[in-house]
């Protein structure tokens, strides 16, 4: 799937998003700095209804949100590994915890320990056009 759009669209991508992976839970975000990896998660984390302050985890390298689903609490992790050096820093920091608990995970710089990745994981590709335009490219393996 591929898709440009501008961002005052992204609220209505992200609940088409949400339609489309309803039932995956690992999504690899992809892009360099200022691509829109966070404000996209942000955008997804609003469509979920999270109720917490959904923010960068660069320095915290996971965050974790709650949103209500069918009136059962869930989580999404919001996971930066930015700041790595090695899957095994990954591990260490509690990464594989959270991709294998079963939890919504939004994984940016999956590229820095892409070996704890399961292979179910969706790769998602963001791009600046301009100033305004985000294109979007999703891989489920």
């Amino acid at each position: 799937m591929e898709q440009t759009f501008s961002l005052a669209e992204i609220q209505d991508v992200a609940k088409r998003f949400w339609q489309r992976y309803e039932s995956e839970k690992i999504f690899a975000l992809h892009g360099n700095l200022g691509a829109g990896k966070t404000t996209f998660i942000h955008a997804l984390c609003d469509s979920k209804g999270v109720r917490d302050i959904v923010s960068s985890p660069t320095f915290s390298i996971i965050n974790e949100y709650r949103f209500a689903d069918k009136d059962e609490e869930k989580k999404i992790y919001h996971i930066d590994l930015y700041r790595m050096n090695s899957e095994e820093e990954a591990r260490q920091a509690g990464i594989e915890d959270c991709l294998y608990s079963g939890e919504i995970c939004l994984v940016e710089w999956p590229e820095k320990a892409p070996e704890i990745f399961p292979a179910d994981t969706v790769h998602i590709y963001i791009e600046p056009v301009d100033a305004q335009l985000r294109k979007i490219s999703i891989i489920n393996n």
